[in-house]
């Protein structure tokens, strides 16, 4: 396992390496893995490849994503501007169901609405998080499907036993109740962690993941 200052400074590295972030105004700090990013962004779309950026670390357990986005000045959107904007952008995609919305309040953006999976509401996130303007998203979609819990956990199974990124043998277990998934087990990496989601979100009847792996290094 790598140190504590040779985890953060290597975070500190692939920030600084990665050409979708500024990383002249970010901190890291490091307890034993667990990466605590604070400090400022100017956009969005960086807010989230910073955490992204860390989790590629070897050695990184946990990420823990404080910064802020301090918009540059040619960057502000007034909230009826930024609003339409976003539904805009939500109508033009046709993985986002019609009844999803967004409202917008000094940048932070929020969606609501109703959709049968959980890629749908990924996807309505995806379609307004690089829009000029926007400092934050709060995703209040549901998921309104009905499934046997049984099913759902067969699922999630068998697409783990498909996976790639998953080897033989994991103990990675999905429990699900009313329609919500909890994943226990350990994995080895941030891309084994994130197939893990990824396979719990597709299956039909998902309301919402509960993220309880642990990750190894």
């Amino acid at each position: 396992m790598a140190k504590t200052k040779d985890v953060r400074a290597a975070v500190e590295k692939e920030l600084g390496f990665d050409p979708r972030v500024d990383s002249a105004h970010i901190t890291v700090s490091n307890i034993s893995g667990d990466v605590t990013l604070t400090g400022t962004v100017p956009s969005y779309p960086q807010y989230l490849e910073a955490a992204n950026a860390a989790r590629r670390v070897i050695g990184v357990t946990g990420v823990h994503n404080h910064l802020e986005v301090v918009l540059p000045e040619g960057s502000y959107r007034d909230d009826v501007k930024l609003a339409t904007a976003a539904n805009n952008a939500l109508a033009q995609n046709v993985t986002v169901p019609d009844n999803v919305e967004a409202t917008a309040e000094d940048g932070n953006i929020t969606l609501t609405g109703t959709v049968s999976y959980g890629t749908e509401r990924a996807a309505a996130e995806a379609a307004i998080v690089g829009l000029i303007g926007v400092r934050n998203v709060a995703d209040y979609i549901d998921i309104a499907y009905a499934a046997d819990p049984v099913d759902v956990d067969l699922h999630i199974q068998e697409a783990l036993d498909r996976s790639a990124l998953v080897p033989d043998g994991s103990d990675v277990s999905a429990d699900t109740k009313d329609g919500v998934i909890t994943l226990t087990g350990h994995v080895r990496t941030w891309a084994e962690h994130d197939a893990v989601i990824v396979a719990a979100q597709m299956a039909i009847g998902v309301i919402d993941v509960r993220d309880n792996l642990q990750i190894t290094g």
